[in-house]
Parts: structure tokens; sequence; C-alpha cells
């Protein structure tokens, strides 16, 4: 296939079921949150994106190695981190980016891709303490979001201060580089309070804007939280850290993020609040992208995401909700002299009941007109 990378935006790999978001902030700085790199997908045959082959393709080189300058994982599940070791190998890392949750976790609990990133993660954690507040240089560099008590310890004794970032402040600083005038990342999660809780509560999210002059492109990308943290995002953040042109599902169009069972109840609710606010803070042309399979029409209690219901209430607050696995290519978020344009070029065949919800349109009515189609 023809596809290249974005002078500056995002790109949403299909990648079924996992998040793979690469985040283009020049043409020598690039960005990847998490990874879900697939074997089966290195077929021609296969729908899925081989997304370390697209990587090591793509990337700038230094020294003749493809060179990444930030890896984020959101948190260690395996579809968020799969083909991590392959990458590493096969890829220079500027900086790794994650949360403290990573070293509570026993090697039982982790995937072999997941225990690589820890080995590494734990590799740049001494490299940085030894470097005693200097710059401990590129593949060895490692930022920590969010608090825990962990960072008490005896082993991390020493690590400094401007390498750790808590919710509720801002980063500019990409890969020991100023680009206040390019990119800002506002950091919502993980908060203090969910150190100790699942998995997915520990989830990095972030707020990822983009800058070109004048214009701007911002991203919610809130990894696999659910209802009770973006609800609490939503409260306690300023709506300029709220802002989006792109929404992506938390956890795979998962219906947690907008349906939640209360204690003492017996059954899950809509917080149609949650959806309201997520509306108010979208921004003139926007897309909601699902990095998961195709969205079935219905689903029961039980199913794994994505999940339907969720699917149906993130199309009243978009101009079009798009589905990776839809796609011919991958979903690309441009900023260009246009402002924010978005490329899909949907898959030809869709199933029956597909094309039925299709007819009956959109829970809104159209804001905008909208062409897809590639560059």
């Amino acid at each position: 296939m023809s596809f290249e990378l974005p002078t500056r935006g995002l790109v949403f790999w299909p990648v079924e079921n996992g998040d793979s978001t690469t985040v283009v902030i020049d043409s020598g700085t690039h960005l990847q949150v998490d990874l879900n790199h697939l074997e089966k997908a290195e077929d021609d045959d296969e729908a899925a994106w081989a997304v370390i082959d697209e990587l090591v393709e793509r990337l700038p080189k230094i020294n003749d190695r493809p060179y990444l300058s930030v890896f984020a994982l959101t948190h260690p599940d395996q579809d968020h981190c799969r083909g991590f070791e392959r990458l590493l190998d096969e890829v220079d890392i500027g900086e790794l980016w994650f949360t403290p949750r990573i070293f509570h976790e026993y090697k039982k609990d982790l995937s072999d891709d997941a225990e690589a990133f820890k080995k590494e993660a734990e590799r740049r954690v001494e490299k940085t303490i030894d470097a005693d507040g200097d710059d401990p240089g590129a593949g060895d560099r490692v930022r920590i979001f969010g608090y825990s008590e962990i960072l008490e310890e005896d082993d991390f004794e020493g690590f400094p201060e401007d390498r750790l970032t808590v919710p509720g402040n801002e980063l500019t600083t990409i890969d020991e580089q100023d680009m206040s005038d390019d990119v800002r990342v506002f950091v919502h999660a993980p908060f203090k309070d969910d150190d100790d809780g699942e998995r997915n509560d520990t989830s990095l999210g972030i707020q990822l804007t983009l800058n070109d002059g004048t214009r701007t492109l911002r991203a919610l990308l809130l990894g696999d939280l659910s209802y009770p943290i973006v609800k609490r995002i939503f409260e306690v953040s300023d709506s300029d850290d709220l802002a989006w042109n792109v929404l992506l599902t938390p956890h795979h169009c998962s219906k947690a993020v907008m349906y939640w069972k209360d204690e003492g109840k017996d059954k899950e609710k809509l917080k149609k609040h949650i959806v309201d606010e997520m509306e108010e803070a979208s921004q003139t042309s926007n897309r909601v992208v699902s990095s998961s399979k195709t969205v079935p029409s219905s689903t029961k209690a039980g199913d794994n995401p994505p999940h339907a219901k969720a699917k149906r209430q993130y199309e009243t607050i978009t101009d079009s909700f798009l589905c990776t696995m839809d796609q011919d290519e991958p979903i690309v978020a441009h900023l260009d002299d246009k402002g924010v344009t978005f490329v899909g070029v949907a898959a030809a065949a869709k199933s029956a009941s597909q094309a039925a919800d299709d007819a009956r349109g959109s829970y809104r009515p159209p804001q905008t007109d909208h062409t897809y189609g590639r560059p």
C-alpha cells in the first residue's frame, strides 16, 4: 500500500482489539502510544497492519537505525504492548513513558512483552539515577507519570523529580527537546488513589495537543479507563484540557465508560452526563475512533468490547464514528494549512446488519459535510 505518515498528526493503526497510536510532531519527532503488533498481520492477506514493520520503514534513521523519540505505555496489558520486545530490538527509542504500576506486577501477571518493557524500564531508571541529575542520553531516558509509594523504595532513591509528572500538569519536552511551540501533553491520570486498583484503572490518560501556528489538533487518549475515573477527570479538569478533535474510545469502545453499576444497585445504568460532557468538549471537525474489531450491531451482558451500546452513545456526540478495522488504511488526523482534516478509507464490504444500522442514520443530524478518500 502507498500509505504515508502525516507531516503532523495522529495515526490510528488497524490492530483488531488493541491500541497502536503514532503521533507525528515533525519529521524527526514521533511518539508511539501503545503497541499491538499482531504476528498474523505480517501476512499480506490480513486486514490488520503490522505496526512494527510500518514504523521500521517510515521512522527517521539515525546511524542507519530507525529512531522513535518516545514510546508511551498506558498500562501493561498485552493488547497495549504486544511486540515491544521486537520493537526494542529493531528501533532505537529515545525515551520511555509509563505509570509506576508496572513495577507492582509480579512476573506471572505480565506477558513476555510486558516483562521486557518492565526490564527495560528498570534499566533506564537505574541509568537515570546514576546520571545524578544530568541527561542520561537518548536510549536511556525515562519519564514516570503518576505517583506511587513504590517511588519511595530504595531502588528509586535519587530518581530526579523532573523525570516525574503527576496529573494536573503539562509536558512540552519530548526526548529532551523543548517543543512547546509544537506539542503539549496534559496529564489527566492515573490519580494517586488509583495506584492499587485494577490495572486498567492505572492507565495513563492524556490530552495531546499539536500546534501549527494558530491551528491546533487535540486528542484525548485515555487508555482503558472506565466511568469512575473518566467522571473524575471531567470534574476536576479545565475545559481547555478536555477539548478534543479526536477521542480514542477507552478500552476499545467499552460500554464501561458511560454505563456503570453503582454500589448497592443490581443493574448498570447509563451515565448520560458523561456523554454530554464529552460532547461539550468536542471541537469543530471531530471524530470518535474505536481501535477495535468491527462493532457488532448488538451485544449482550458479558461480551467483551467493542460494545454496540457504547457506539450508539458515541455516535450522538461526533461528526463521525470510525472503527479502525472497518478501514482499508489507518485512520489519520492531519493538522495542516486546512486545519484539522481526517482520512479514512471505508472497507468495501459491510455486513447486512451494519448496512441496516447505517441506513437508519446517526442519532443526531450531521453538522458539516465530510469527504473521505486518499489525500
